[in-house]
């Protein structure tokens, strides 16, 4: 009876101790405090100075009950590329051992954060002196969010983490079809994911910690020149003076092909933060579904391939061209026939990320701007799952990643977004499929 009593008590223990978690959460502000160019549009036109409210990065590091981890890093800028993301992943694998695919780096895309060196580099028609302050800035960036990360990882506290998913109603597909093709206007009838995924981070009294939520909606109702994260940006803000020492993080979802409308209006984007939080909020206080298990993780790189690349011809009319990433991007590929290395026939390294959060949560991560049709498909390829959750804008935003019908139908996410990114020319049809297999291959 004695051997029977201590077996039960190993195994209840056991049962007991399988499912704790540890967390650690790290915060610094990465506001610009010297006047620097403002990324989004094209029609900047001199360096911002001012600012809304703070722009952040925020890391979040969780530990299952075996050891593993998984760090979420959000932060309020437009963009950054593989040459900003690497040396990180790097540089943290050396100081703490996270190998890469347990680091998800994310931006919330708003329009109203500073130019990051190398992302969007054609787009901005900066002076010498405005140009010279990118790389110094970005430097100090990168140093900011390893040091975050650190100490993020070093903050590890035992933790409950519990997940739902709401909503929030104001993301509408801007893909506008006309007579003379597809604008960026409005489509209240065009897809979009309204779906809210929220993760609690708990202390062991149960006081919130932590939250992270996710929203498929570009971060473009203000083209104003003041820092501030947009609509998301707010949704912290009011998470944050809701639960008094709590920190909300944000990241972005399949929403390359969604717009917040109406827009234009510091009310507006103040009224979409809180419904955003208003859809957060309402899963912290409902019925949540506690995390079981560990984590894994997986992550690769794949090719993706262009279309047919323009005749030269074409880049020689583009240098008399009045944009000047249209300038830009012709004089580079023009330069590289001159030396004899052939302009590239697909981008080698797009990122795939795939974490399983216990028993409960199947994340895919993507890269670049991502339009929804590419969360409705994996949602439904992978609809075994409990709960699928998509971010895009991850690890290196390469471009958008038009799906094979906004490739067919044509407009700025299919074709003239390139122009910007630096890209020969527009995605080929198969880019869908490819980095869809690749999500469906790490889901197993």
């Amino acid at each position: 009876m004695m051997r029977f009593t201590i077996l039960l008590t190993l195994l209840t223990s056991s049962i007991a101790s399988a499912d704790t978690y540890k967390a650690g959460i790290a915060t610094k502000t990465i506001t610009p405090t010297e006047p620097l160019w403002m990324s989004g549009y094209a029609s900047r036109n001199k360096a911002c100075d001012t600012k809304q409210h703070d722009l952040w990065v925020k890391v979040v590091a969780l530990e299952d009950s075996a050891g593993g981890r998984f760090v979420i890093v959000t932060s309020d800028l437009c963009g950054f590329g593989a040459d900003f993301t690497d040396p990180i992943a790097a540089m943290i694998t050396k100081k703490t051992g996270l190998p890469r695919e347990r680091l998800m780096l994310t931006v919330s895309h708003t329009h109203c954060g500073p130019v990051v060196y190398g992302n969007l580099s054609d787009m901005y028609d900066m002076p010498p002196d405005e140009i010279a302050k990118i790389k110094p800035y970005t430097e100090k960036l990168g140093q900011w969010f390893t040091e975050t990360i650190i100490a993020a990882i070093a903050d590890m506290k035992p933790a409950k983490l519990s997940v739902g998913v709401g909503n929030a109603p104001f993301a509408v597909n801007r893909r506008q079809v006309t007579n003379t093709g597809v604008i960026n206007g409005t489509n209240p009838e065009g897809p979009t994911d309204r779906t809210v995924p929220v993760l609690r981070i708990d202390d062991l009294d149960g006081k919130l910690r932590a939250v992270v939520f996710g929203y498929a909606c570009h971060n473009t109702t203000m083209q104003f020149f003041e820092w501030c994260g947009d609509y998301a940006g707010f949704a912290q803000i009011e998470l944050e003076k809701k639960y008094p020492g709590a920190k909300a993080l944000f990241h972005m979802g399949c929403g390359g092909d969604a717009n917040p409308l109406p827009r234009s209006k510091l009310e507006l984007c103040q009224k979409y933060g809180k419904q955003l939080a208003d859809g957060v909020d309402e899963v912290l206080n409902g019925k949540m579904t506690p995390l079981t298990g560990t984590f894994t993780a997986k992550y690769e790189r794949i090719a993706i391939p262009y279309d047919k690349l323009p005749d030269p011809a074409v880049w020689k009319a583009d240098i008399l061209n009045k944009s000047v990433a249209i300038q830009r991007r012709a004089q580079r590929f023009l330069k590289l026939i001159e030396d004899g290395k052939g302009i590239p026939t697909e981008y080698p390294a797009y990122p795939v990320q795939v974490c399983k959060l216990g028993n409960e949560v199947l994340w895919v991560v993507l890269g670049g701007e991502v339009v929804v049709d590419y969360s409705m498909r994996i949602k439904k390829e992978l609809a075994g799952e409990k709960q699928v959750w998509m971010t895009a804008y991850a690890n290196d935003v390469v471009a958008y990643i038009p799906s094979a019908r906004v490739l067919s139908e044509g407009g700025y996410e299919a074709d003239s977004s390139q122009i910007y990114y630096g890209h020969p020319t527009k995605w080929a049809p198969a880019i869908e499929n490819k980095i869809v297999a690749t999500v469906l291959k790490l889901a197993k």
